[in-house]
């Protein structure tokens, strides 16, 4: 579906995130903001209304307050939660700054990541428990004084905290609004400077050791706010991203609470299909991992009651009539819609590079895929495709007030793509040398990702560029162009090409692919020897490439490669030796 240039749709314009969270309950009285069960088995889902979720980050934060927490550093760690995203509001309304900290972290990685940021207290949800006890019995952060459990059911004991001040999430409301009802206007009283540092997140490192990315709440509010121009987002979405990274902090719970967009908190993901079918999301927020989780299911159902063939004939035809005017998707295909609860029209996808197959597959069963590109740098979205425009290959066209230009364009344009704009970070915390490297003379931000622009100004990805192989014959190979031939082979569940080096001939580089295979969909196959399967199919592929660009070694691996909780490859963790 296209339509150039039609007008921009309708968004909230964000001041700061106190701002935000008023400004929805005045506008939103009788909708529902987020929505929740108390536990995954429970039949009841808590609602929770837009006046009843201001309430709770009013009372959080005026308690915060009273407990000498404004302008202070506060880590928020667990799982995603109401108490959650509550703290997450809470904190930064009341003046402070948060420091959302990934809860599968190693425990030395979560202690540095506190003792760095100094923060004062630990917000924290029940699956960071062991890690925080195991902190406790050690080298617990010096600079905390009060840790606050989201849960009610704390299994920290007294003994175990020494002079830590454990309080709870629930009594700390509470003290909040007797405290509000009483004439304590602590909470409103304080000017916000939105332009001042308001979060600090820790990028999740798939090369490397991750850095802290400093954003305040104009880069927050201003990203969303010019960001949602371009969507039309439905009324309700289901959030299953770690709340840690900005996909899911900023995009599912700012971007959507202020647009009045209900928020159904999952579970967690073993119950994420369970979910969708029950709760009848109209749109999705995802990452391309759990995309090619969806179609793998649709194509693998299809293929069990043997209809595969029968499918994609149906999909031929639906296309063909929608070329002549004429779209009964949502009829056609209700018998497979219904495994996303059937009212599923919309995922707006970023994060990684998105198969182009995938996309068409969605788009003929009658659920649109806006493919974009963001970086915790840019709070997350830099551009995205829209709900009536989109380009085959592209993640979309930058927001507005976002500036975006190649550095040092090759002959085919491609180079560095670098952004400028009120989304743009405050820098790396306390790494003054990593931020003056990260921007270039003119203050744009160098992302690390290369690509292309077209005339029109649409974004392409290219590749990453700590991921480019670079040829002895200084030819440039990126590697996720090769990955995204290989992901196509019926029986590859997961690939990673690399630039290979010998272990019988030290510094001889070779291209390597390797591939973890779908062992099941293989044998469905009658497939018995899978190494000589995927090198022919690696062969032909090979034929379609430039000669420098093809794949000598193909590696199949008994693993799924270690991922990061955003669901992408940590490339630096693979031996990249060969026989």
């Amino acid at each position: 579906m296209k339509q150039k240039n039609y007008p921009i749709y309708k968004t909230t314009f964000i001041d700061d995130m106190r701002a935000l969270v008023e400004e929805a309950a005045e506008n939103f009285p009788d909708k529902t903001a987020i929505s929740f069960k108390e536990s995954p088995n429970d039949k009841e889902v808590k609602k929770i209304s837009f006046p009843q979720w201001r309430d709770d980050v009013r009372n959080l934060g005026t308690a915060l307050i009273s407990k000498g927490f404004r302008e202070k550093n506060i880590a928020l760690i667990g799982e995603n939660s109401y108490g959650w995203c509550c703290s997450f509001f809470a904190i930064m309304a009341c003046g402070s700054v948060v420091v959302p900290v990934d809860k599968d972290l190693a425990v030395e990685d979560i202690r540095g990541i506190i003792d760095a940021t100094a923060c004062e207290a630990i917000i924290f949800g029940k699956t960071a428990e062991s890690k925080l006890t195991e902190m406790l019995a050690g080298d617990f952060p010096k600079s905390v004084g009060t840790m606050v459990a989201i849960s009610n059911r704390c299994g920290l004991e007294k003994e175990q905290l020494g002079k830590v001040e454990l309080l709870t999430l629930s009594n700390l409301e509470a003290e909040g609004a007797t405290l509000f009802e009483g004439g304590d206007r602590s909470y409103y009283d304080y000017k916000i400077d939105p332009r001042k540092l308001a979060s600090i997140v820790y990028t999740s490192g798939t090369t490397g050791k991750g850095k802290g990315v400093m954003l305040s709440q104009a880069n927050i509010g201003l990203d969303m706010t010019l960001g949602m121009y371009n969507f039309d987002i439905t009324r309700k979405t289901l959030h299953v991203l770690p709340p840690h990274h900005t996909f899911g902090s900023t995009v599912n719970y700012v971007g959507h609470l202020a647009q009045g967009c209900e928020v159904y908190i999952s579970s967690g993901l073993k119950y994420v299909s369970d979910e969708i079918r029950e709760q009848q999301p109209t749109h999705l927020i995802l990452v391309p991992a759990f995309l090619e989780v969806m179609n793998k299911k649709i194509w693998s159902s299809a293929r069990q009651s043997h209809k595969e063939g029968l499918l994609k004939a149906m999909m031929g035809f639906s296309n063909f009539l929608r070329n002549c005017g004429i779209d009964i998707r949502r009829k056609l295909f209700k018998s497979v819609l219904a495994a996303f609860g059937g009212k599923l029209e919309l995922i707006i996808c970023g994060g990684a590079k998105l198969d182009e197959d995938i996309i068409h597959t969605f788009d003929s069963l009658g659920i649109t895929i806006l493919n974009g590109y963001g970086i915790t740098e840019c709070s997350p979205l830099i551009s995205a495709n829209r709900n009536l425009y989109q380009k085959a290959g592209s993640v979309g066209t930058p927001i507005l007030a976002c500036r975006v230009r190649i550095d040092n364009p090759d002959e085919n344009g491609e180079g560095e793509i670098c952004v400028k704009g009120p989304n743009v970070m405050l820098g790396y915390f306390n790494d003054p040398e990593a931020t003056a490297a990260a921007f270039d003379k003119d203050g744009f931000f160098r992302t690390g990702d290369y690509g292309r622009l077209d005339e029109e100004g649409w974004i392409y990805i290219t590749g990453r560029k700590k991921n480019l192989i670079i040829l002895s014959n200084g030819k440039n190979v990126y590697p996720e162009e090769i990955e995204a031939e290989i992901q196509k082979v019926e029986g590859v569940s997961e690939v990673v090409v690399y630039a290979g080096e010998s272990r019988v001939q030290k510094g001889k580089i070779t291209i390597v692919a390797e591939i973890f295979p779908d062992a099941d969909l293989l044998k469905a196959k009658g497939i018995t020897d899978p190494q000589t399967y995927v090198e022919d199919a690696v062969k032909k592929i090979n034929e379609k490439m430039p000669p420098f660009k093809a794949v000598k070694t193909v590696k199949l691996r008994d693993t799924e490669f270690q991922k990061n909780t955003s669901r992408k490859i940590v490339r630096y963790t693979i031996d990249k030796t060969v026989d």
